[in-house]
């Protein structure tokens, strides 16, 4: 897999993730993109220099800003892998799960609002669901190197797994109560619905409960990474 752009392969090399290669635009004078290549000497990585045009032929997202790293397919954690890291923090489990989401930007965006609302995970279905791609670390902002996303065969049932250990599920839903009133204090899971078709019904029912983002305007939806991100901060702002 590829990682494209300065600031994704920045976070991908801070984060430890291992890099087959790297290759960078020639005559790079930015500090920040000297700091980049110091960091990647320093962690033994390859680094090949390239004129731009070798670099604009490699590149699959065009947006390349003179740096492409070559890294190991993207590695998914366990449900476990996420519950551990909420002990670790010391704050009560706190993640996403995603029903059908096949945008990538979409889920790049999710993944970004996750760490930075300080989320412990994200849990995607294992089919009818978009994977961990270069566009999707590209859009994440190299959020995906800091992010535990574990990938799960049935989201029901990862919702009775989570039920279990005391953790409520909400699914956000226009026909829920508004998510303003409600109580989001402690561990909490919120369910992301596809686009166009949002939570299906039997994982809705699974569910503790719906939350619906209060609308003004003339539209009733908002796509699943600013509904995720409208969520997130309101958790946030509950449990600081």
């Amino acid at each position: 897999m590829k990682i494209e752009g300065r600031n994704a392969v920045a976070e991908a090399i801070r984060a430890g993730t291992t890099v087959d290669r790297l290759v960078v635009q020639k005559n790079q004078k930015d500090p920040a993109a000297q700091r980049l290549i110091e960091a990647a000497r320093q962690r033994g990585i390859k680094i090949l220099f390239f004129d731009k045009e070798a670099l604009d032929r490699e590149s699959t997202q065009k947006r390349h800003q003179g740096f492409i790293a070559e890294v190991t397919d993207f590695k998914y954690a366990e449900l476990d892998d996420i519950f551990a890291l909420a002990d670790k923090t010391g704050r009560p489990p706190f993640l996403f799960l995603l029903d059908g989401v096949e945008d990538p930007h979409n889920l790049g965006s999710i993944i970004r609002v996750a760490e930075c609302a300080g989320a412990h995970g994200i849990v995607l279905p294992r089919h009818r669901s978009v994977s961990v791609s270069e566009t999707v670390v590209k859009v994440s902002a190299g959020a995906a190197a800091h992010v535990l996303i574990a990938k799960e065969t049935n989201l029901n049932d990862t919702i009775d797994a989570l039920k279990k250990r005391n953790v409520w599920v909400y699914a956000a839903d226009m026909a829920g109560e508004p998510l303003f009133s409600a109580n989001l204090k402690g561990a909490c899971a919120f369910v992301i619905g596809g686009e166009g078709g949002g939570v299906k019904r039997l994982t809705k029912e699974k569910c503790d409960g719906s939350l619906a983002i209060p609308m003004r305007g003339s539209l009733n939806s908002l796509n699943a990474g600013v509904a995720a991100g409208v969520v997130a901060f309101e958790y946030v702002r509950q449990n600081t």
